[in-house]
C-alpha cells in the first residue's frame, strides 16, 4: 500500500468497498464517487455487485461500457453483467478448444465446461477477465471506484492472482514436456509445433501476466475499505474478511458503519421513542466494539434516512464519510 495523504484521503487509483450484501455498498461506494468528482477528479464508479444498484441510485440505465451521469460532471459508472461474462467466458473457451481439439474431443470437453460455469465460484471467475480490462484501460480516469460484490465473492475475486498464477505455470511446464515428447517422436516430413509459437502456451502466459498484473494493482495502488452495519453478524463477517484479505498483504484502510438508528425529539416519549432510544444504546455498544476490535478507523458513522438515498441525498452522505477524495497518484507512476 502507498498509505494517505495528510488529509486522510487515498492516493491509490483503484479504490474498493466491500462488505456483505445487503450492508449500503452501492450507496457508499456512489456517495465517494460524486465526491471524487466533485473535487475534480476524473472518476468510474464500477458495479460488479450482480444486484446492480447503481441504476436505481442514479436513477439512470448503466450497461457494460462507462456512460456519463446525468448531472455529474466527471462522473461516468458501469455496471458488469455477470452472467453475460459468463456466456462470452464460455464462448471463447469453445472457440480456443475448436481450433486446438478434434471435433469428438471438443464436444466432451464443451459438456465438461458447462457443468463447470454451474458450480459455486462460476461468476467470480468469469468475471475475473473482465475486471483486468477495466484496470487495465482506466487510464483516462484519476479514479476508480468498485462497488463490489458481497464479500465472499468479493475475496474469491481477489485472492485468484496468487491461486491461479502456480496453476498456469504448472500448465505451461507440462504443455512444454509434452510438445518436447511431440518432437522427439516426429518422423519423416511431420512438423513438430514449437513451443515460442504454441497457442496454448501463448494464451496461458497471456492469463498468467493479467493475474500478476492484476495482483500488482490490488497491493500497490488500491485501497480497500468496508461497509457494515452495527449489527453482530455485520461485525462477524467483517472480521472474517479482514482476516482472509491479510492473507494476501491486502490491508483495509477504514470501515463505514451504516444505517445507525436516528435519535428521536428529546420531548418524545412514546413506545417509539422508547424503542428508538433503546436501540440506539445497542448500536452504541456495537460501534465502541468496532472502534476497539478493529485495527482500521471507522471513517464514518451513517444514520438511516426515511427518504431512498439518491439524487441530491448522495452529496450528505459523501459528506459524512471522513475520506478525502486526495489527487492520485501522478499516471507515469502508477499506470502500465
Amino acid at each position: 500500500m502507498t498509505g494517505s495523504d495528510a488529509m486522510g484521503g487515498p492516493s491509490e487509483r483503484f479504490v474498493f468497498f466491500g462488505g456483505k450484501g445487503g450492508v449500503g455498498k452501492t450507496t457508499v461506494s456512489s456517495a465517494f464517487a460524486v465526491g471524487c468528482a466533485e473535487a475534480g477528479l476524473d472518476t468510474l464508479l464500477v458495479s460488479t455487485d450482480p444486484a446492480h444498484s447503481t441504476a436505481d441510485v442514479f436513477d439512470q440505465p448503466f450497461g457494460d461500457d462507462p456512460r456519463p451521469v446525468d448531472g455529474r460532471e466527471r462522473l461516468w459508472a458501469m455496471e458488469i453483467d455477470p452472467d453475460a461474462e459468463i456466456e462470452a467466458h464460455v464462448a471463447q473457451i469453445r472457440r480456443s478448444l475448436s481450433d486446438q481439439m478434434s471435433p469428438a474431443i471438443v464436444n466432451e470437453i464443451d459438456r465438461q465446461i458447462e457443468l463447470a460455469h454451474r458450480t459455486p465460484g462460476a461468476h467470480e471467475a468469469a468475471l475475473f477477465d473482465r475486471f483486468i480490462e477495466v484496470m487495465r484501460s482506466s487510464d483516462e480516469y484519476d479514479r476508480v471506484v468498485f462497488d463490489t460484490s458481497p464479500t465472499g465473492g468479493t475475496l474469491r475475486l481477489l485472492s485468484l492472482p496468487e491461486l491461479l498464477e502456480s496453476w498456469i505455470d504448472r500448465l505451461v511446464r507440462k504443455r512444454t514436456e509434452s510438445i518436447d515428447r511431440y518432437e522427439k517422436a516426429a518422423i519423416g516430413e511431420r512438423q513438430a509445433p514449437s513451443v515460442d509459437d504454441d497457442p496454448i502456451i501463448t494464451r496461458l502466459r497471456e492469463r498468467k501476466e493479467n493475474f500478476e498484473f492484476a495482483g500488482r494493482v490490488l497491493r500497490d495502488d488500491a485501497a480497500f475499505f468496508f461497509v457494515l452495519n452495527p449489527d453482530d453478524l455485520s461485525i462477524r463477517e467483517t472480521e472474517r474478511a479482514i482476516e482472509n484479505l491479510d492473507e494476501y498483504d491486502l490491508s483495509v484502510r477504514g470501515l463505514v458503519v451504516n444505517r445507525l438508528t436516528p435519535a428521536p425529539d428529546d420531548d418524545e416519549d412514546g413506545r417509539g421513542a422508547r424503542f428508538l432510544r433503546a436501540r440506539r444504546e445497542t448500536e452504541r455498544e456495537r460501534l465502541a466494539t468496532i472502534e476497539s476490535t478493529f485495527e482500521a478507523p471507522v471513517v464514518a458513522a451513517i444514520e438511516t434516512r426515511v427518504e431512498e438515498i439518491r439524487g441530491g441525498h448522495l452529496d450528505a452522505v459523501a459528506e459524512a464519510l471522513d475520506i478525502e477524495p486526495a489527487p492520485a497518484a501522478s499516471p507515469e507512476s502508477n499506470r502500465e
